[in-house]
């Protein structure tokens, strides 16, 4: 019996997870992942939670200083966030 239909398995895998709901969810702890990376290990360190609310991150930075010079990178900061993912995910950032 020849198969017909014959996908790459990441091909499967993505597919089932679109169908089943958990693409956006992975791709959101993808991102929270990603933070540490992209803003770098001396602001990972004033970080204290992280979390995803109708496309926006919210970050708690414990530093004023450090998260008044944040607030002022946001956008910078969303399209590097973004683009380590691979998808429009989120739109802004919240610091507080």
């Amino acid at each position: 019996m020849f198969k017909r239909k014959a996908l790459p398995l990441d091909q499967i895998v993505q597919q089932f997870l679109r169908e089943s709901g958990l693409e956006t969810p992975l791709q959101q702890k993808r991102l929270i992942d990603s933070w540490e990376k992209v803003a770098g290990n001396a602001v990972a360190r004033y970080t204290q939670e992280k979390f995803i609310r109708n496309q926006t991150l919210f970050i708690k930075i414990s530093n004023p200083a450090l998260r008044a010079d944040l607030s002022m990178m946001r956008e910078e900061l969303v399209n590097h966030l973004n683009q380590e993912i691979g998808s429009r995910l989120i739109t802004d950032i919240r610091f507080y």
